[in-house]
């Protein structure tokens, strides 16, 4: 396989699942950090701060810096403040909201409990997810907040081959109860790759997006225009037909 100038890495399935790196990952990405390529971590997991998940890689071994980390939240966070929306209802974990105060917006409830209305709706990964947290962000979107969901995965993958209810499943609830379709930031949409191609200043044609989940990882990189390779470590376990793949990561050295 060619060297790329720039390596897009997908991080739940991709390089771990859970708390364990998975096989091959972190010797793959030092050969090619060795071998002058750029590395970037894209996760569509909005739970999490920045912060977070710099201190995780570190742990697990893949040295990374504080530029090279994207999340669906760091992107929802930026379109919010794009679209002039400052003041948000959040429905997940407490990274989210981190994110969305550190992007200087303001947070208009404390878990389920609403302080007035908001201009938007955002929504993630929530494992503390209520029927009033549920019901106050019905309200809000009734009300004329926008929706906002940082990914629609359904699932994530975690230790021992399991999976765990995603993002998706939130937002699913939150739209089924308003009638109204989220604007989705998250893979698949190819938002994220096009600002980490503007940000690192590398052409599509000279990125790869690596990627256990065909139907995000994949298909976002397919809408941004860069090639892309799954990984069969975590949610997809067959390729389609064309598409490049390996059983490791080990696959992207040649």
């Amino acid at each position: 396989m060619k060297l790329y100038r720039l390596y897009v890495f997908d991080l739940d399935g991709t390089l771990y699942r859970g708390s364990e790196a998975v096989p091959e990952a972190v010797s793959t990405v030092a050969e090619l950090r060795k071998r002058g390529a750029m590395i970037r971590f894209l996760t569509n997991n909005s739970g999490q701060t920045r912060a977070f998940y710099m201190e995780k890689l570190e742990r697990l071994g893949f040295e990374p810096k504080s530029d090279e980390i994207y999340s669906s939240a760091i992107g929802a966070a930026k379109v919010c403040a794009e679209k002039g929306l400052g003041r948000l209802f959040f429905v997940g974990e407490p990274g989210l909201r981190e994110t969305l105060l550190e992007s200087g917006a303001e947070v208009a409830n404390s878990n389920e409990v609403e302080n007035g209305q908001a201009q938007a709706v955002v929504a993630g990964i929530c494992h503390s997810f209520t029927y009033r947290w549920l019901n106050s962000a019905l309200q809000q979107i009734v009300n004329g907040a926008q929706f906002i969901a940082t990914n629609t995965d359904a699932t994530y993958p975690i230790e021992n081959g399991r999976v765990e209810p995603g993002a998706g499943s939130i937002v699913a609830s939150i739209q089924t109860a308003s009638g109204v379709a989220p604007l989705v930031i998250g893979k698949p949409d190819p938002m994220m790759l096009r600002m980490i191609l503007a940000d690192t200043g590398v052409a599509a044609k000279d990125a790869l997006a690596v990627g256990d989940r065909y139907e995000t990882d994949i298909v976002s990189g397919q809408n941004a225009g860069v090639d892309t390779h799954l990984v069969l470590t975590g949610v997809t376990r067959a390729a389609p037909s064309g598409q490049s793949f390996s059983y490791d990561l080990s696959a992207l050295l040649g």
